[in-house]
């Protein structure tokens, strides 16, 4: 996964925007392989408490995240808006739990703002700045960031 994601490509970029634990945040679209409603997840034993367990996608065993948790946000609630964003990190797939999508937004690269030290309650060294629009604020993830640990 690219780690300057921002300083890469145009000056436009999209974000596929969620939200969890009453946050909206954001993805670069170029991170996320797939949006996905699969639950059947398997517990993993000892496992951090933020990880859900894994599932088995076409073959492929993913490991899958409660974004909530590891934000330091209310775990997600799974419900029929529930979504599971699959991202790729290093040869692995990895779920991001979400408790629902909203939409893509596109903008320019000048126009997302450092991130403050806490945005939403969520711990700030995840997030890669703040995209302001008409109405909302959307914390951009920094998902290398996210994935470590």
């Amino acid at each position: 996964m690219a780690n300057d994601i921002l300083e890469t490509f145009s000056d436009e970029l999209e974000f596929s925007t969620f939200f969890v634990g009453g946050a909206l945040c954001g993805i670069n679209i170029l991170n996320i392989q797939e949006i996905n409603k699969h639950f059947e997840i398997t517990k993993v034993p000892q496992a951090p408490d933020y990880i859900e367990g894994i599932l088995n996608l076409r073959g492929r065993i993913v490991t899958i995240i409660d974004l909530g948790k590891k934000l330091g946000l209310a775990p997600v609630n799974r419900s029929k808006d529930s979504r599971n964003i699959i991202v790729n990190s290093e040869d692995e797939h990895i779920g991001l739990l979400i408790d629902s999508i909203s939409d893509v937004v596109s903008a320019r690269k000048d126009s997302i703002e450092p991130s403050p030290s806490n945005i939403g309650g969520a711990k700030g060294k995840f997030f890669k700045g703040v995209l302001k629009t008409d109405k909302q604020l959307i914390g951009i993830l920094d998902i290398d960031e996210v994935l470590k640990e």
